[in-house]
């Protein structure tokens, strides 16, 4: 959209997020809502319209804290921070964004101010994406999962085994990599008769409504990855967006359990079965035809192993499996600071680069590859960074036990089968809406609670395989 029409979509979005604001707590909503509540179909908690009573009702209960013009003033001003930011990122020029910055923080800061009891403000931040997680749960969670992945990244840069990158950089035509991306996302179950494929600057899902879902992808002539397991996550999310119940559309039902377990379904599809073997094992001869010049000479043990490189580094959207939550890290870090009081943000570039050179050995060359480089903080999504590594966590558990149910999966993919997760999936996940908050669901699935333990056996066994650790 054109940046000159930033301040009047700003005014119009303020309008909107009132009128939705006001609706919610209006006093008619509660007598609504304490009816219900007090009806026979509450009975069952976990009937569908017990579960949309109780999702309807923690709904209210956070809205009706906040003032509607602290509603209007987030809208207002995260859609103009949002504007600034674009600016920025493009001039490589925090000291231009900071401002916006700030009065975000400050927003936010005012919001969980309003939402928080006895706990932090960052943990009334957290349960907007993540209903019922905390601070004190992700840092165990993520601090130790970080330290594991740390030492295996050490190994894995010490190992003389390295793959040839360069493979994925050869020239792989346009046409040919969007009509194979198309095929690989049908293949695994995504309904293009009910969804689109088309391009952006930023891939993304975005579910319109029942039979309509659309994902998006960028191509570069010289990065097969980039684009192709873009397609994989994308599609990912799809899935879960079009086997949500429909006859539950706009209620709590029809939606998603959390951003964490959308998160699940897209790294699953992108990374426990799009870098896998045997996905390959099916897909590579067909890649071969597709890219014919390309993949001239390349074995699929070569192609796999370039597929999965590990190196540190700089963007996070560009970071590998090892690397990817080590970049989660550094934000959870920051964040909490940033909404705490903490840190400033006058000071975020200078304690962005610290960090990442902590964790991950760089240090950005500029704002740019730095702290400018993320959307999230300019629209106000502090909280929201965990739920990419909760999706990972989260994905590995699913991923252990559908192999538990179904049997060995490596087979089922060689032979492009991929139905029969899909299917479990749906089953086990997608229909069920939110009827479980996302560790419910975790345990009732799995029969375990939240766990980072596959995730990290998981990577340690697979790259111990492949750099001959």
């Amino acid at each position: 959209m054109p940046s000159g029409g930033a301040e009047h979509r700003s005014e119009q979005l303020s309008l909107l997020a009132g009128l939705c604001h006001e609706n919610l707590i209006a006093p008619e909503m509660d007598d609504l809502i304490s009816t219900l509540e007090n009806s026979t179909f509450t009975d069952d908690p976990l009937r569908e319209e017990a579960v949309n009573i109780r999702e309807t009702r923690r709904l209210r209960e956070r809205a009706v804290r906040v003032p509607k013009s602290l509603v209007e003033d987030l809208a207002r001003v995260s859609s103009l921070s949002t504007e600034s930011w674009k600016e920025a990122r493009q001039n490589n020029q925090f000291t231009s964004f900071q401002p916006w910055l700030e009065k975000v923080i400050h927003l936010r800061q005012q919001y969980a101010d309003c939402l928080i009891a006895s706990n932090s403000r960052y943990d009334a931040l957290i349960d907007e994406y993540e209903p019922g997680q905390n601070t004190a749960t992700l840092t165990d969670l993520l601090v130790p999962m970080g330290e594991s992945l740390t030492e295996l990244l050490h190994s894995i840069n010490s190992s003389s085994h390295k793959p040839d990158s360069s493979i994925l950089s050869n020239t792989f035509p346009i046409d040919a990599q969007r009509d194979f991306g198309m095929h690989a996302a049908k293949t695994i179950g995504f309904r293009f008769e009910h969804g689109r494929l088309d391009v952006t600057t930023h891939p993304f899902c975005s579910g319109i409504g029942p039979g309509d879902v659309r994902i998006t992808t960028r191509y570069q002539l010289n990065d097969f990855a980039d684009s192709f397991m873009s397609i994989l996550h994308e599609a990912g999310h799809g899935i879960y967006e079009q086997n949500l119940p429909k006859e539950h559309y706009g209620t709590p039902c029809g939606l998603a359990t959390s951003y964490g377990i959308h998160e699940s379904q897209s790294r699953l599809w992108e990374n426990f079965v799009g870098r896998s073997l045997s996905f390959w094992t099916y897909f590579f001869p067909q890649a071969k035809a597709a890219f014919p010049e390309a993949l001239r000479n390349v074995t699929l043990d070569v192609f796999h192993f370039s597929l999965n490189a590990v190196a540190p580094s700089l963007i996070r959207t560009d970071a590998d499996e090892v690397t990817y939550n080590l970049h989660i890290l550094l934000r959870f870090e920051l964040e909490k600071q940033l909404i705490g009081g903490s840190l400033s943000a006058a000071d975020l570039p200078e304690a962005w680069n610290e960090h990442h050179q902590q964790l991950l050995g760089l240090t950005p060359l500029d704002d740019r590859s730095g702290c400018l480089q993320d959307i999230h903080w300019s629209g106000g999504s502090f909280g929201y960074f965990p739920s990419y590594s909760l999706g990972n966590i989260y994905a590995a558990q699913f991923f252990e036990q559908a192999e538990k149910d179904l049997g060995n999966l490596d087979t089922l993919f060689s032979e492009g089968n991929f139905t029969p997760l899909k299917e479990w999936l749906t089953r086990n996940i997608h229909s069920l809406g939110q009827r479980f908050r996302a560790d419910q669901l975790v345990e009732r699935v799995t029969g375990s609670p939240l766990d980072y333990h596959p995730l990290v056996n998981h990577l340690h066994s697979k790259f111990s395989r492949l750099y001959h650790l």
